[in-house]
């Protein structure tokens, strides 16, 4: 049993096992339906339990396909309706009932102590869908959207973002640990990553570089990565936040320096990319999110012992 939190702490030869897996069942299912089986039924009899206590739709929708796919079956919880929230049943009950009914546990929270106290007490495996930390998920999937369109391992491309120091971002530095890349990050000055992402991009001696110029940080660039300045739940002057980032809005102008570059953003979009970007032919968003069932399939299977 593997659980699947952070990718940090995850051999990076278990995820490119796992990118591998992923390319070979998207091959498999050229001439497939959604709804249709892999071959094997690999995940038959399994039941993925999923709760979000964040809004969500590209991960609710992909893992349920994903699981379905595999020929297993998913039940998602709210959680404003367990007794977790409403009756102040503890975490380890909560946890001891899941491994009960369940062959795996998809949790999207708000608070990543919570990740880390489910992992204690299940039996089961945690898979992270998004917390305040990390997105792993997400980018381990845009990885293999990265080297599907560039048909060449991420470690040989340069690889830039442009926006706020957030989850998306950190599983993405620990992505660019995991697969050699170069990652140029592009940010004002007061929205650099923390000081224990920075600690921990020292430790592992890594090639990553910060500006406070987006037209520095995409010079070279082969893949541009985004995400929404204003965050679910942010807490801050929001007005204040998109003044301070008026300057790292991702337009034409700031693509015409890297032409071949493709454009990248985990959505839902907000100000920070131009109409004329987000619909432009460097724009892969739609396959970038269409990805993330083939990735979190093997993600499954391998949390579950059954990654070929």
């Amino acid at each position: 049993m593997k659980h699947f939190i952070n990718l940090k702490d995850i051999p990076a030869k278990d995820l490119r096992r796992i990118l591998i897996d992923a390319k070979k069942r998207k091959k498999a299912r050229k001439k497939l339906s959604n709804l249709d089986h892999d071959k094997g039924t690999p995940l038959k009899g399994k039941l993925l339990i999923q709760m979000f206590e964040k809004s969500s739709l590209r991960t609710r929708l992909s893992f349920f396909l994903a699981i379905s796919q595999l020929s297993g079956r998913t039940l998602t919880l709210r959680s404003d309706e367990l007794h977790l929230s409403k009756g102040g049943e503890s975490i380890e009950d909560t946890a001891k009932i899941l491994s009960s009914f369940g062959d795996a546990f998809m949790l999207r929270t708000d608070n990543d102590e919570k990740l880390e106290e489910f992992k204690k007490y299940l039996t089961i495996p945690i898979i992270n869908g998004l917390s305040p930390f990390s997105h792993p998920t997400q980018i381990l999937s845009d990885v293999f959207t990265v080297e599907e369109i560039k048909k060449r391992p991420i470690s040989k491309l340069n690889i830039t973002w442009i926006g706020d120091s957030n989850n998306v971002l950190n599983s993405l530095i620990a992505a660019s640990i995991k697969f050699s890349f170069k990652l140029k990050v592009g940010c004002p000055k007061k929205y650099q990553p923390s000081k224990n992402i920075m600690d921990y991009i020292k430790k592992n001696k890594n090639k990553i570089t910060i500006y406070n110029d987006p037209k520095k940080a995409v010079e070279g660039a082969d893949v541009i990565f985004s995400d929404k300045v204003i965050s679910m739940n942010d807490k801050v002057d929001k007005k204040k936040k998109l003044r301070d980032f008026k300057n790292f809005k991702i337009n034409k102008n700031l693509l015409n320096k890297c032409p071949k570059a493709i454009f990248l953003h985990c959505l839902p979009r907000g100000s920070e990319v131009d109409e004329n970007v987000f619909k432009s032919k460097q724009s892969k968003v739609w396959l970038q999110a269409l990805n993330r069932v083939h990735v979190q399939k093997s993600i499954l299977l391998y949390c579950l012992g059954k990654l070929r």
